[in-house]
């Protein structure tokens, strides 16, 4: 697997390697969302988002990770944030995750083309066996989103994280394989032609 910091193009999204310069929009585009409501950290002010960024590029040189702004394409608008995580070079596995849009942009094509945009060049590009996805047990959107597109749920890891605030959180684990990815490739095809959504996740 190669991480190093390459855009990822869509035809109405694209992904670029989250730097510096995306803390302001970003910070702002997350007022316009409940992002926080089931993530396993919160970030309070741009100066937070900014320390995110520097973590998550921290990550990236080690070869662990790789966070994405999600852009309009056109306008270049930040309208959202997700990546890679928790690379393993040796299984030729890694996680898409700490994914959200904005309001306005949620059950669109956005984090639909970003999800196809993720899951072909993991599989494609990087030749991955495995693309992994957490989230919380109660997120019933986000499962749904999941099943939706073709990840297959394999099982809950139970008081997986502490959250914010104390409570512990279960994470479900989902998965899609290299095996299952072209079904799934036209699978959300399908959704982007005719303009329906893989949901939130």
């Amino acid at each position: 697997m190669d991480l190093r910091p390459t855009p990822l193009a869509g035809e109405f999204v694209r992904l670029e390697p989250l730097e510096e310069g995306h803390a302001d929009a970003l910070w702002k585009a997350t007022l316009d969302t409940d992002v926080w409501r089931w993530m396993p950290y919160h970030l309070h002010s741009a100066d937070e988002m900014s320390g995110f960024i520097s973590a998550a590029r921290k990550l990236n040189e080690a070869g662990v990770a790789l966070g994405f702004a999600i852009a309009l394409q056109g306008s270049g608008e930040p309208v959202g944030l997700t990546g890679y995580w928790n690379a393993d070079h040796g299984h030729r596995r890694v996680e898409i995750g700490s994914t959200w849009v904005t309001r306005a942009h949620q059950r669109t094509r956005v984090n639909t083309e970003a999800k196809f945009l993720l899951l072909r060049h993991a599989f494609e590009t990087q030749d991955c066996v495995r693309v992994e996805f957490k989230t919380d047990a109660r997120n019933k959107r986000s499962r749904s989103a999941l099943a939706r597109i073709g990840a297959i749920e394999e099982g809950v890891l139970r008081h997986h994280m502490v959250l914010p605030d104390g409570t512990l959180r279960d994470s479900v684990y989902f998965s899609i394989l290299a095996t299952e990815w072209p079904a799934v490739r036209e699978r959300l095809r399908g959704f982007l032609a005719r303009g329906r959504t893989g949901g939130k996740s």
